[in-house]
């Protein structure tokens, strides 16, 4: 049955182009991980056009004789020095389109192209004990990864015990925040903090090694602004000029009630003195009273990140799902 299906790559994005691919995320998003929202169309449309940091993205779509798009494949080529080896995979097969054949006709165009581009890792995402850990493990590829996602629903918080946290006396440091693109005396700082996040625990995953500066910091705010979402984040600032420690929410562009967390990292010099608890904490004040339109925070630790779980589900956020990451190895396969 899969003779009939169509695999093109995808060069220009158009809006009906992008409505089709919406409906085949949609559909099988809902089916595989009912209660997660799916990105709407407008998120859609800027995953396409839009450039990821550090990477560049090639596409496919599958669709049937009418015409009608039945799945979509996205790959993610890094670009960032340390990490040319690596591309991340997103493949979508609507529900009532399964089992033809159409997942593995993608997945041969997607690996073929990794192998055009030099690629000897492929990484992929999937629910845990669904229907794409199945797909991928019958393809060969190995799990690397279990990552716990945690919501946290604002309205349930105890709300004297955040006040206490983000009030918490921490001598000899300071809280500081922007949104957007981090302000020019504090870029480097920045970049020093998010080098901190290179011993974060990542399984097996043959992730490489990024550098971060301060030219690349102010990319990732350019390339979020880009897509239309908004990135705030909060810093501790140590009294010797340093910063200690800093956390990131993205709002997504529209009216979606739920923000992503983004990165929370501590500095190895300055752990054990509460500082993620202070920030996440602090986070939750600034989210209630400059977008009360958030109801929720969702986020993820790699299962083996005992302490940021610990500082999760003490702030309030409640393990919800689980998805794996999968590698296959390109050079022996």
């Amino acid at each position: 049955m899969a003779a009939h299906v169509h695999i093109t790559p995808v060069h220009r994005v158009t809006v009906t182009g992008t409505t089709a691919w919406h409906q085949v995320v949609a559909a099988s998003m809902a089916h595989d991980l009912p209660g997660v929202p799916p990105p709407g169309p407008g998120q859609i449309h800027a995953q396409l056009t839009k450039p990821a940091l550090g990477s560049r993205r090639l596409t496919w779509m599958a669709t049937d004789e009418d015409g009608t798009a039945v799945g979509v494949a996205g790959l993610r080529l890094f670009t960032q020095p340390g990490q040319e080896h690596l591309a991340e995979l997103e493949l979508h097969v609507a529900p009532g389109h399964r089992r033809r054949g159409t997942g593995s006709r993608l997945l041969s165009a997607v690996v073929a192209a990794c192998r055009t581009e030099n690629r000897r890792s492929l990484v992929v995402a999937a629910g845990a004990d669904g229907p794409g850990e199945a797909f991928a493990e019958r393809w060969h590829f190995k799990p690397v990864l279990t990552l716990d996602h945690l919501i946290m629903e604002l309205d349930r918080l105890d709300q004297d015990a955040i006040r206490r946290e983000a009030d918490a006396e921490h001598p000899g440091y300071r809280l500081t925040g922007w949104t957007g693109t981090v302000p020019d005396d504090l870029a480097a700082a920045l970049a020093s903090a998010k080098n901190a996040m290179n011993d974060m625990p990542m399984g097996d995953v043959d992730y490489g090694h990024v550098e971060w500066d301060a030219d690349r910091v102010r990319e990732m705010a350019r390339v979020v602004a880009g897509r239309g979402d908004t990135l705030l984040t909060l810093a501790a600032l140590h009294d010797d000029g340093t910063m200690a420690g800093y956390t990131e929410i993205v709002l997504p562009h529209g009216t979606s009630p739920q923000a992503q967390q983004y990165d929370t990292a501590v500095v190895p010099a300055h752990r054990g003195h509460g500082l993620g608890l202070w920030l996440k904490a602090a986070m939750v004040r600034r989210l209630r009273a400059e977008h009360p339109g958030v109801a929720a925070v969702e986020t993820d630790n790699a299962e083996d990140n005992v302490h940021m779980l610990a500082v999760n589900r003490e702030l309030g956020f409640r393990a919800y799902r689980r998805t794996r990451e999968f590698q296959l190895d390109l050079a022996v396969n």
